[in-house]
């Protein structure tokens, strides 16, 4: 069995059809889902599918694209969300240079904001990183007690091993099937108990899924590229992600 740790349920693209997309995530072996709610619409969607649904679960957060929002609202929102049970992270947060849509500043101060709040409520985080590698491994480096998860990996090899020295796990994507994908030997890195997967759908579908929408239930064929690229059989990079993303979003992902 595997957990898809990063999907987009709650965006439009899956309004028609949810239900039955993660009827078929279960179909192949995929017991398990952490919506992310991206901003406040996406996390009261995304709450909406996991209060009725014990196969899915909630990240919410600031993403790092509409940090100029930023505002006491949303840090009460929050912590408000991080009281239910739904509940599993903070995220997705971090840092984007690459569009820019928020002034790098203010990305970096809401970033620390709310990885200041993480470190409170003691729960994990879930990181975008784009473009922006040095400051993303500073804020971690000042936030030891939190767990991250460098979330849809892709970025360079300085901070795949900062994150690793922390103590933080790395999760991979449908990039990891892509032609352009050139990183197996940094992945080959990371420690097995490191490892998550992950779809980031309905964006980036795996091959031989590319030009559809993503949903979870693709995270086998990640699964699969990834075994090969460490060297070990499917059934054990399954046992080991599901075991991973347990110990760092907790026991309801076993549900």
């Amino acid at each position: 069995m595997l957990i898809d740790t990063h999907c987009h349920l709650a965006d439009p693209a899956f309004s028609a059809d949810v239900g039955e997309v993660v009827s078929r995530a279960v179909a192949a072996g995929v017991h398990h889902t952490v919506v992310i709610g991206e901003s406040a619409a996406a996390a009261e969607r995304a709450f909406e599918l996991a209060a009725g649904d014990a196969r899915l679960s909630v990240s919410t957060g600031v993403h790092p694209h509409d940090a100029s929002g930023w505002c006491a609202d949303e840090e009460a929102r929050l912590r408000r969300a991080a009281a239910r049970p739904e509940l599993v992270a903070i995220g997705e947060i971090g840092l984007d240079y690459h569009y820019d849509h928020s002034p790098r500043p203010r990305q970096q101060e809401v970033f620390d904001l709310q990885m200041a709040i993480a470190a409170e409520l003691e729960r994990p985080v879930v990181i975008h990183a784009r473009e922006a590698d040095d400051d993303i491994a500073a804020i971690l480096r000042n936030y030891p007690r939190v767990t991250a998860v460098l979330h849809s990996f892709s970025s360079g090899v300085d901070l795949l091993r900062t994150g690793v020295a922390l103590g933080h796990y790395v999760s991979l994507s449908g990039m990891l099937t892509f032609k352009s994908w050139r990183l197996d030997d940094a992945v080959r890195e990371v420690p097995l108990e490191r490892l998550l997967v992950e779809t980031d759908a309905p964006y980036l579908a795996p091959v031989p899924c590319r030009g559809k929408r993503n949903e979870p239930g693709y995270v086998v064929a990640v699964a699969k590229r990834l075994a090969d690229v460490v060297g070990t059989s499917f059934e054990r990079i399954s046992e080991i992600t599901t075991e991973n993303a347990v110990r760092v979003f907790g026991a309801r992902l076993r549900m």
